[in-house]
């Protein structure tokens, strides 16, 4: 791999590029499912390859190949160089890249138990007694059960002087219980919807989760859903739990704080953003309770690294303080137009893609509230739970999300069941009725393996803390 970083190197810049860094990525994943009762699929794959990005005549070109040899990677380095030059004949402006100090390091994630030497039969036991204990339950006609194992190794290096290797390991899992009944399909997952949870680590993540402990309370959550009471309409204080607070960042927060959709250089997916650059140290995103950060050295979170794909070092950086908008989440190439250098945001999916402004560990800060007191102070309202659906605009300012359970909290105390809770609201104004954070015994970081960004699409793997927040005169039950 590095003799592969080395000719691409000299390749670009003997062809003429006045930059150059080169990636090479190798993965390995594995998917295990199981649906009602029956081995849904188990897949695996291997991928290998390099990208290649430079600087020529003051534009970027990008080319990869799968081709390790010398022939390949030069003749990708030349097409990259290539491709510089012609992008050179539009371009507005010469690119200008933030200074960055040259790394010679490597950085590995946390990992006890290499989950890929775990056979196969013993993640297939794990899920299919899960799948089984949540179908106890006569409600429960469907069912569903996975793991995800991704292993990542990549070799950066530029014509700077940096030469950093890193390696991590992810490791997924989740079960959801489908209730039928009265013309209805209602879900209960558990540790969270859309594919469960996910972090940097391996099989003793997995263990931790106890899937076949908590599918009988799922399974009997969803059954009970089936007879609980709908949502009102009405406007009302909510709680909100923190896996469905980590979403909310993450498509209100996280996605608008992006330095290339503020520019406008990303629109091509899900849109741009609502601020703008001179909200810097002025715009009120939220209340004095909301205070958010872009952490990549947080241990085990999907967002960590020890150097991003521009070869950055991982940092923490503040997105909001006491309410006010304080930084985006930049690249080399973007912050300087904010007068800053880049706080470490560039990722790419894979050798194939070049790096985006993606995002790390985005969290809202804990507060200082237990839960159980949260409740007591509230003296009614909703309290919602995990997932299920969201909408939000292409500008990241009018959402709405739908959760799986919800309950009433009436005098202090949470009281009957309520079946497809839902809210909506403008970003700006629901942060700003945010009056209550849980402290860091609830707080938790919940990782997102898919979010989608660019043309061609890439998926990058981010992450985001949060404990549960309680909000004022948000509107729920909408379209009821």
């Amino acid at each position: 791999m590095r003799d592969a970083i080395a000719r691409a190197l000299e390749a670009a810049t003997s062809a003429g590029a006045s930059y150059a860094d080169a990636r090479v990525v190798e993965s390995m994943h594995e998917r295990l499912s199981v649906r009602t009762g029956r081995v849904e699929g188990i897949e695996s794959g291997e991928s290998l390859g390099i990208g290649i990005r430079v600087i020529a005549a003051g534009a970027w070109g990008f080319a990869a190949t799968a081709d390790l040899s010398a022939h390949g990677v030069h003749a990708a380095a030349a097409e990259a160089v290539a491709l510089a030059r012609a992008a050179a004949t539009t371009a507005r402006a010469p690119v200008a890249l933030s200074p960055v100090a040259a790394y010679r390091d490597t950085w590995t994630g946390p990992c006890e138990i290499n989950p890929f030497t775990i056979a196969t039969e013993d993640k297939l036991a794990i899920l299919l007694a899960a799948d089984e204990a949540m179908r106890a339950e006569a409600a429960v006609r469907v069912s569903s059960a996975s793991l995800d194992f991704l292993h990542v190794r990549k070799v950066f290096g530029s014509s700077e002087g940096s030469l950093i290797e890193q390696a991590y390991t992810e490791s997924q899992a989740g079960i959801v219980a489908y209730a039928i009944g009265d013309g209805e399909m209602l879900p209960r997952s558990y540790p969270n919807s859309h594919g469960g949870q996910a972090v940097q680590g391996g099989w003793e993540a997995i263990l931790a989760l106890d899937l076949t402990g908590n599918a009988p309370r799922v399974g009997e959550q969803a059954a009970a859903l089936l007879s609980a009471a709908p949502c009102p309409a009405e406007t009302t204080t909510v709680i909100i739990d923190g896996s469905q607070i980590a979403l909310q960042v993450h498509e209100s927060i996280g996605h608008p704080t992006e330095l290339d959709r503020v520019l406008g250089d990303e629109a091509a997916f899900a849109g741009t953003s609502f601020l703008s650059l001179d909200d810097i140290d002025t715009f009120r995103y939220g209340s004095e309770h909301v205070t958010v950060t872009a952490d990549a050295t947080v241990p085990g979170s999907l967002g960590s690294f020890g150097y991003d794909d521009e070869g950055v070092p991982a940092q923490r950086d503040f997105l909001v303080v006491g309410g006010v908008l304080s930084s985006f989440q930049s690249s080399r190439e973007s912050a300087p137009v904010i007068g800053r250098t880049s706080n470490g945001c560039m990722r790419a999916d894979g050798w194939n893609r070049q790096p985006l402004v993606r995002m790390t560990t985005v969290s809202l800060e804990p507060g200082t509230w237990d839960f159980d007191d949260l409740i007591a102070n509230t003296e009614s309202g909703i309290y919602l739970e995990t997932n299920n659906s969201w909408s939000i605009d292409d500008k990241r300012l009018n959402f709405q999300f739908a959760c799986e359970i919800g309950w009433e909290i009436r005098n202090g105390a949470l009281g009957r069941m309520i079946k497809n809770p839902n809210y909506t609201g403008i970003t700006p104004t629901f942060w700003g009725s945010c009056d209550a954070v849980c402290s860091t015994d609830h707080w938790q970081v919940w990782g997102i393996p898919n979010c989608g960004k660019g043309e061609p699409m890439q998926v990058a793997h981010v992450a985001h803390g949060a404990a549960p927040a309680r909000f004022r005169d948000v509107r729920v039950g909408v379209g009821r």
